[in-house]
Order: C-alpha cells, then sequence, then structure tokens
C-alpha cells in the first residue's frame, strides 16, 4: 500500500507506490474478495470514495481523463483503481506506461495531501 489519501471506517484510498502520480486505490477494511462480496454500505462507501478521488485527481493534476476500474485476479482483495491519463500521453502508450519524455513527475507525498482536502469528512 502507498500513502494513504483519505480513509473512514469502511474504505481506505491510497496511491500506488511506484507508478504514475494520479494513480489511486479504492480498498475496502474489511477483506472480501469482490465487488459482490461487499455489504451495501461497503458499496457505497467505495462508490463516494471512488467519485471523491476522480474529483480530485481532475482538479489537481487536470488530466486528459479520469479512469476507474475493478480488476484484480492477483490479489483476492477487493480494490477498485482510480486513475488518469496525462494530457500529451502520446497515443500509442498503453494504460499503464508511464515513462516518455516529458511524463508528469510529481512528489506523490505533497499530491496526496492535496488530493485529501477534496474527500468529504
Amino acid at each position: 500500500m502507498g500513502p494513504i489519501v483519505w480513509s473512514d471506517e469502511l474504505v481506505v484510498v491510497s496511491h500506488r507506490p511506484g507508478r504514475f502520480p494520479g494513480y489511486l486505490f479504492v480498498e475496502t477494511r474489511r477483506h472480501v474478495a469482490s465487488l459482490d462480496e461487499l455489504t451495501e454500505a461497503e458499496a457505497l462507501g467505495v462508490a463516494r470514495a471512488a467519485w471523491s478521488g476522480a474529483r480530485a485527481l481532475r482538479a489537481e493534476l487536470d488530466p486528459e481523463s479520469v479512469h476507474s476500474a475493478i480488476a484484480g485476479r492477483s490479489v483476492a482483495h477487493f480494490h477498485q483503481h482510480v486513475f488518469v491519463r496525462h494530457r500529451d500521453t502520446p497515443a500509442g502508450l498503453g494504460w499503464m506506461d508511464v515513462d516518455w519524455p516529458g511524463a508528469p513527475r510529481e512528489d506523490v507525498a505533497g499530491l496526496c495531501g492535496r488530493l485529501s482536502v477534496h474527500f468529504a469528512r
């Protein structure tokens, strides 16, 4: 887990370590393997956190787009990805390609502090 952006009693939002600035994980505190195993309260908490994270990324990074996916065959713990596609990313680069001349670099801890103020408390 990377730096924590925001958390409450049900959900934790963190910045994915070792990736480009603007890649968040939204995960439940309770260990479940998939979306259908969440309680209604957890599902609503995840939805609100993903929405808040997407809005925070848009506000702080001004990306070309913000995306989300629920996938994770390698880890049997529910987590939702919320991530940006930075402006000027070369068209031929895949979603997770992060290195190209002019790729954004940023202090992730500082970014997480800025993102955190966008979450409702």
